[in-house]
């Protein structure tokens, strides 16, 4: 499983919750950034797109972070996941740059997911992701991580 996203993360806070989350997740979502683009808006959308495109194997279901994708709640995820599983067992997630992802990326994916209608910082979208990925195999797993009720 792998994590394709514009921005350079570097240290600090936000990469070490990404890496504790992404260890739990089996098989471990690994990482691979690309530099943020330059030029226009358009420009950039593009040039990102062209790195991302040529990053991605033909075998690996696409899943697009957008703000137009599928708002699950953590048991919805869980379900999505599993049918995306069982569709390939090599998924990859993009989180695109400050811009969005151009239509080129949205076109390849299979799936586009959402984590709410809230602009959030790419670099926190990354542990964020990670541990609803983990999440979700608790719960598919049945391990009580996850608690569905409410105190």
């Amino acid at each position: 499983m792998r994590l394709l996203a514009v921005g350079k993360g570097g240290s600090g806070p936000e990469r070490e919750l990404f890496e504790r989350y992404a260890k739990r997740i089996k098989p471990t979502l690994s990482l691979v950034e690309f530099p943020d683009g330059v030029g226009s808006p358009a420009e950039i959308k593009r040039r990102e797109a062209d790195a991302i495109l040529a990053a991605l194997k033909p075998d690996e279901f696409v899943i697009a972070l957008d703000l137009d994708g599928a708002t699950p709640d953590s048991p919805g995820l869980a379900r999505l996941l599993a049918g995306w599983l069982e569709r390939s067992k090599k998924l990859a997630f993009v989180i695109g740059g400050a811009e969005g992802l151009d239509a080129a990326i949205l076109a390849r994916a299979g799936a586009k997911l959402s984590l709410g209608k809230l602009t959030w910082p790419h670099m926190l979208v990354r542990p964020m992701l990670a541990e609803q990925i983990y999440r979700a195999q608790m719960i598919l797993a049945g391990h009580p991580y996850h608690r569905a009720g409410r105190p």
